[in-house]
């Protein structure tokens, strides 16, 4: 039992809330009687000045009677400001909304007012009213923008060095409620200077005192005229392929670049916020491709599907569009049981129908498989697990042979062993003439699925893509955390570029697969150009609010043990053929005959138990694995 003079936490948290919120209410009636004391007198003034003007001074009889009519006037005008709750709204955010409100409530009292004064015969001169009413729109509307011209003007004192150069993209709506943000907010520090807009007839005219003066062309150029600090995009319904050129052209300054989310975004979202940072999604030179959903729907339907590595960043993105298309069952193998269990509380959350369970295991364990496989009978299985890191993978090499090429082998004989219809393997481009331990037991890892694909009902697929954005251990987590913590930012080489796609268009790609696959296939998507690592590195800085090589610095530490300057999506002996999907090719891949696969599978398998070096044994059995090619064939590519 509790002492009585000590209060439990949850006590204490309470007392805590109860006085904040009586302090907030205490402050707002003061602020609310405030607000009542102001308008008195302002009606009671408005209404006395007409009267001196009326008369050109106190009128020479009547007095008591006069005062006690505008005494009335007070009242009325008082009662309908009541009802057009003009004391329910905030000062610091009067607006046209507001000062419209005031008009309508004092053109309605006036009349109001004139009729009271017929009742009880206190009557003042009819232009009394006319000019009481005209006065008291004056008075309350300016005692309601006073206080944001008196913080406007506050800002403006503080000292030029303080305050960022603000370019606004955009001049309509949203930019708009932009510049009337930084100007009514003091304390983010922004001054817009300057606007751009691609609708000519916006040219060389003013958004609330901002001029603009161009087109997205002349962003660059109005930069350095201006010498802007600061681009605030305010693009709500820009095409993205159009989003995309206005960001690079941002990216050509020196300039800190941020956007105003649109209302969709805000809902989208869930979250309030104002002002934020481009999303990762937006460094992409090409738009995400929508697939067939109509067929994924088809084949997920009402079925039990398997994600191994479902907690990690792909299988996670998997399970939560999988769930979308209703499966029978979602089941989530993965080895770390945190990121599942996590990943499986979202699911109920989004999916409150939705038959998900978490099961905890390794690939590598033969036994555990065999029993997650007879106990849900899964109908399709994406394959997510794999050890992907590569500088690890290079001071690790057993590890990712036992992970990467063994632990698909188990799964993918598994399935085989209960009937999966479909099995589709996540690859990487990083398995096209690999120069990387991992590279090179992915590669291994689609060998293992051709192979199981000779014989067999299930339908053996491998879905190849390049890196993706935002997953754990890439590059954009990494940068993100640097700078955060203020820099330096670390290239390896400064020439070295990646095929980049994000996490639910390479999710979609991956379901997409199960609906073409005959068997044997591996598919890969037309990923556009690739992408120099150190532009990203670059525009991560800008859209983070800070300058390169300025306010962060970039480092370049040299190309890692097994690291390529250059990916490729094809080998040299496949011949990319059309899906009859948009943007998604097939590798049409020669592999070594079974028998092959299956005998160099039982050689690796020996040579790691007795610790050979994998690299060794890659050497001997694939023909494109050249780690000691890593950079200066490509090098040699770059001169030529």
């Amino acid at each position: 039992m509790l002492n009585k003079g000590i209060q439990a936490p949850s006590e204490q948290l309470g007392s805590t809330d109860a006085l904040l919120r009586k302090t907030g209410l205490f402050r707002s009636s003061v602020i609310i009687a405030l607000q009542v004391v102001v308008d008195l007198v302002s009606f009671f003034l408005a209404f006395l000045c007409s009267l001196l003007l009326r008369f050109g001074g106190l009128p020479p009889n009547n007095i008591e009677e006069y005062f006690r009519a505008i005494l009335l006037q007070v009242g009325v005008f008082f009662f309908f400001f009541v009802v057009f709750s003009l004391y329910r709204t905030l000062w610091k955010t009067a607006g046209i909304d507001e000062l419209m409100r005031v008009g309508f409530a004092s053109i309605l009292a006036a009349g109001t007012g004139y009729l009271a004064s017929l009742v009880t015969g206190w009557l003042l001169p009819a232009s009394v009213y006319y000019a009481g009413g005209a006065l008291v729109i004056m008075f309350a509307g300016f005692s309601r923008v006073a206080y944001r011209l008196l913080r406007r003007i506050q800002g403006g004192m503080v000292g030029e060095e303080n305050w960022r150069r603000t370019m606004i993209v955009g001049a309509g709506e949203m930019g708009s409620a932009a510049i009337r943000q930084m100007n009514d907010q003091p304390w983010m520090h922004m001054r817009p200077v300057v606007a751009v807009d691609d609708d000519v007839s916006k040219l060389r005219r003013m958004v609330r005192g901002v001029p603009v003066e161009g087109t997205r062309k002349d962003i660059p150029r109005l930069s350095e005229k201006y010498r802007i600090d600061l681009i605030v995009l305010c693009l709500p319904r820009v095409e993205e392929k159009d989003r995309r050129e206005i960001i690079r052209l941002c990216s050509e300054t020196t300039c800190a670049i941020k956007t105003m989310p649109s209302l969709q975004e805000l809902m989208d979202r869930k979250e309030p916020g104002s002002m934020r940072d481009i999303d990762v999604g937006d460094l992409l030179a090409r738009s995400e491709r929508e697939l067939d959903e109509t067929g994924i729907r088809e084949y997920l339907f009402g079925r039990t599907v398997l994600v191994t590595g479902g907690g990690g960043s792909i299988g996670s993105e998997l399970c939560r569009q999988i769930g979308r298309f209703e499966p029978g069952k979602l089941v989530i193998f993965d080895v770390y049981e945190n990121s599942a269990y996590d990943l499986s509380l979202e699911l109920d959350r989004l999916y409150p129908k939705l038959d998900c369970v978490v099961e905890i295991g390794s690939v590598r364990d033969e036994n555990r498989l065999d029993e997650l496989f007879e106990k849900y009978k899964p109908q399709i299985v994406f394959h997510a697990a794999a050890h992907k890191h590569v500088p690890l993978m290079e001071n690790n090499p057993a590890e990712a042979v036992k992970n990467n090429v063994f632990g698909t082998y188990n799964t993918a004989w598994a399935a085989l062993q209960h009937d999966t219809q479909r099995f589709i393997l996540i690859s990487t481009d990083k398995a096209v003439n690999p120069t990387s331990v991992m590279g090179a037991s992915k590669r291994m890892a689609e060998y293992v699925i051709q192979y199981f694909n000779s014989f067999g009902k299930t339908r053996y697929a491998a879905v190849r893509f390049g890196n993706v954005l935002g997953s754990n251990g890439s590059v954009i987590p990494l940068f993100r955390k640097q700078i955060e913590a203020g820099g330096p930012i670390t290239v390896t080489d400064k020439n070295i570029t990646r095929y980049f796609m994000t996490i639910p268009e390479a999710a979609r790609l991956v379901l997409q697969a199960g609906i073409s696959a005959k068997g044997g296939e591996i598919f890969i998507l037309d990923m556009g150009e690739p992408v120099r690592i150190d532009d990203i590195a670059r525009t991560l800085i800008r859209l983070s609010g800070h300058r390169p090589d300025i306010d962060i610095a970039i480092e370049y530490s040299g190309l890692r043990p097994g690291e390529k300057l250059y990916e490729e999506l094809f080998l040299d002996e496949e011949q990319p053929g059309e899906t009859g999907i948009p943007g998604i090719y097939i590798g049409k891949v020669q592999s070594p005959p079974p028998e092959t696969i299956r005998k160099n599978l039982d050689w690796l398998r020996e040579q790691i138990e007795t610790g050979e070096d994998a690299r060794t044994c890659f050497t001997a059995i694939i023909p494109t694995y050249h780690p000691e090619d890593r950079k200066d064939t490509e090098l040699d590519n770059e001169l030529e």
